[in-house]
């Protein structure tokens, strides 16, 4: 295993932490992750952000100062935020893992239980350039959803209890009662579309969520974003169909549409979508590939 040199920008490294990701993983993976980075020789700064909003200025703070390698342990919403600061540099991203989701992880073949397995990694080096996908001044990794997913997600942050994944649960069966397929407006490379549908989903990657594999078959680096609609089904099919998400036979569905293109712009009234599982804006919103965007300890 390589040894950093003792001093220098390469030796620096920020590492944003999540402390209770994963039910408090994030701390315990950071606190076993920093000791392995620290006995190799590196020098590491830790961030913690009283919010989403400070995590960001601070993490974007280390990257104007120099910092090397900006690593994010917590789950997918907190590489969300990292990649918000590293996005169009030469800072490389690293990951130790510690949230319920991490599909960029799984994206990457980093190891998703194991800090110090996962800070060897870091240790290692080893990089690859991967696409982002682009709505204004703001990227994200995984998938965007813009549809029944979406506001299943809305209805659980407004809920206080329970904690956890019972109050996703809960949330899906209280939409389901009421759900109607949304009317959708898409731009598709400049062509223009209207149509009903369950979701739209707009994949940089091939899964969010932790491995549903809405966006099967999409790649990190082939400059191009993966726009999935889900036609006017029942509710029973709808619920029937939600296992296929897992293995990716979901695409083999007859309601099933997938397209590859270089921006798309998805209106529908009343809609906020979400990507990295994060709140990402009201629609419409106009996404575009930003190819070899970010640089990556994979």
């Amino acid at each position: 295993m390589p040894t950093p040199s003792a001093s220098g920008p390469s030796n620096q490294i920020a590492m944003l932490v999540n402390p209770t990701a994963g039910k408090g993983k994030g701390a315990r993976h950071a606190d076993a992750a920093l000791k392995r980075l620290t006995d190799a020789g590196y020098d590491v700064r830790i961030i913690v952000g009283r919010d989403a909003a400070d995590a960001t200025r601070q993490a974007r703070g280390a990257v104007a100062e120099g910092v090397a390698t900006l690593v994010a342990c917590g789950g997918d919403g907190l590489v969300h935020l990292a990649v918000q600061a590293v996005a169009g540099t030469d800072v490389r991203l690293g990951i130790i893992p510690a949230g319920t989701g991490n599909d960029v992880a799984r994206y990457l073949d980093l190891p998703r239980r194991d800090p110090v397995a996962a800070a060897d990694r870091v240790i290692a080096s080893r990089t690859r350039t991967i696409d982002l996908a682009k709505s204004g001044d703001r990227f994200f990794t995984t998938v965007l959803a813009a549809g029944f997913d979406a506001i299943v997600n809305e209805r659980a942050n407004e809920m206080t209890w329970p904690r956890g994944q019972m109050r996703y649960n809960i949330a899906t069966l209280a939409e389901l009662r009421t759900f109607r397929p949304l009317r959708y407006t898409l731009e598709l490379d400049g062509v223009t579309r209207s149509l009903s549908a369950m979701l739209v989903a707009v994949g940089n990657g091939p899964s969010f969520g932790g491995g549903l594999r809405i966006t099967e078959g999409a790649l990190l680096d082939d400059g191009l974003l993966d726009v999935v609609v889900i036609g006017p089904m029942s509710k029973p099919d709808l619920v029937r169909s939600y296992p296929r998400l897992f293995n990716g036979t979901i695409s083999a569905h007859p309601r099933y549409e997938h397209h590859r293109v270089r921006r798309v712009t998805v209106a529908a009234a009343g809609i906020v979508a979400y990507a990295d599982g994060e709140r990402f804006g009201a629609l419409p919103l106009s996404i575009e590939s930003a190819p070899a965007a970010l640089t990556v300890i994979a």
